[in-house]
C-alpha cells in the first residue's frame, strides 16, 4: 500500500498543529518538529496514523541541518515550513538578540529545509512544499518590522521557486499561505492583541491543504485578506506604511 508522509514544522499549536490533525485525517504518516515535547505528545496521541517526533529549535541553524539529515531518507511527500513567530515594537525599540532569533526561524531556516527538501523532490520529480507567510508579507509593518520583512521574504521567494519549477516542468509544486490574524499563540507570544476578528486555525489548515492540493500557489484564507490583498495594488507604498501603523498601535495591550 502506498502511503503519504509529511513533516510540519512548528506543530506544536495553532495552524501547524491543525494542519497535522488533517493530514492525519488524509492518511498521511507525519514527523511532528517542535520545542514542546508535551504538547507534541498529546498532538500524537490524538492521531491515528504513524507518527515521528522531533525536538529541535530552529533559530539553531547546525539543529535545521541535523533536522534535515535525520528525515531526508524518509520520504517525505510534503514539507509544511510552519514555525515562526514575531516581535513587537519600534524598530529601536525591540531587542535585537530575540529579532535576530526570529529571522533565524522565520527565513534562515525556512530557507534552508525549503532548499535541502527541494533538491530531493526535484531528482524524483514529485512532492510538496507549502510555506507559511502571512497577509503581512504584501506590504510594510510600522510596528511589526521585521516580522513583517521576514514574512515577505518567504513569501517572494516561494514564488521565484515556484516559476523556477514552472519553468522546468517539473511535477514537484511549491505553496505559500498567506493568512491575516488566526486564532493563535502567536499574538500571546509577540505580546500583542487582534483588533479583527482572528479566522480559526483548523479552518486555516484545511482550506490550506485543500487549495495545495488543487495546485493553487498564493493561498489566501478570508475574504477580508484577499480583499486587502486586491487593494494594496492600488495605493502608495507609503500610504500602506501609515495604514498598517495605525492598525498596529491598537495591538498595544
Amino acid at each position: 500500500m502506498f502511503i503519504l508522509k509529511a513533516m510540519v514544522t512548528g506543530a506544536s499549536s495553532g495552524i501547524g498543529r491543525d494542519i497535522a490533525l488533517y493530514l492525519a485525517s488524509l492518511s498521511y504518516d507525519l514527523i511532528l518538529v517542535g520545542r514542546d515535547k508535551e504538547k507534541l505528545e498529546e498532538l500524537k496521541d490524538k492521531i491515528k496514523t504513524k507518527v515521528k517526533i522531533i525536538i529541535v529549535d530552529l533559530s539553531n541553524e547546525q539543529k535545521v541541518k541535523e533536522l534535515y539529515v535525520l528525515t531526508k531518507n524518509e520520504n517525505i511527500d510534503l514539507l509544511v515550513n510552519n514555525a515562526g513567530f514575531g516581535v513587537f515594537g519600534e524598530f529601536v525599540s525591540t531587542d535585537i538578540n530575540e529579532e535576530f532569533k526570529m529571522l533565524d526561524v522565520n527565513v534562515r531556516a525556512v530557507h534552508l529545509l525549503t532548499k535541502l527538501f527541494l533538491k530531493d523532490m526535484v531528482k524524483k520529480d514529485e512532492g510538496m512544499i507549502l510555506n507559511v507567510a502571512s497577509s503581512a508579507s504584501f506590504m510594510a509593518g510600522p510596528l511589526f518590522s521585521s516580522y513583517y520583512a521576514s514574512k515577505s521574504y518567504v513569501y517572494r521567494l516561494s514564488l521565484a521557486i515556484n516559476e523556477e519549477l514552472r519553468r522546468k516542468r517539473s511535477k514537484v509544486k511549491i505553496a505559500v499561505l498567506c493568512p491575516g490574524p488566526v486564532d493563535t499563540n502567536f499574538n500571546k507570544r509577540a505580546g500583542v492583541r487582534f483588533t479583527i476578528k482572528a479566522l480559526k486555525s483548523d479552518y486555516v489548515a484545511k482550506y490550506a491543504i485543500d487549495k495545495l492540493m488543487k495546485g493553487k500557489t498564493i493561498i489566501i484564507p478570508g475574504v477580508k485578506m484577499k480583499f486587502v490583498k486586491f487593494g494594496v495594488r492600488f495605493l502608495s507604498d507609503k500610504f500602506v506604511a501609515r495604514l498598517t501603523y495605525n492598525i498596529q498601535k491598537k495591538k498595544v495591550k
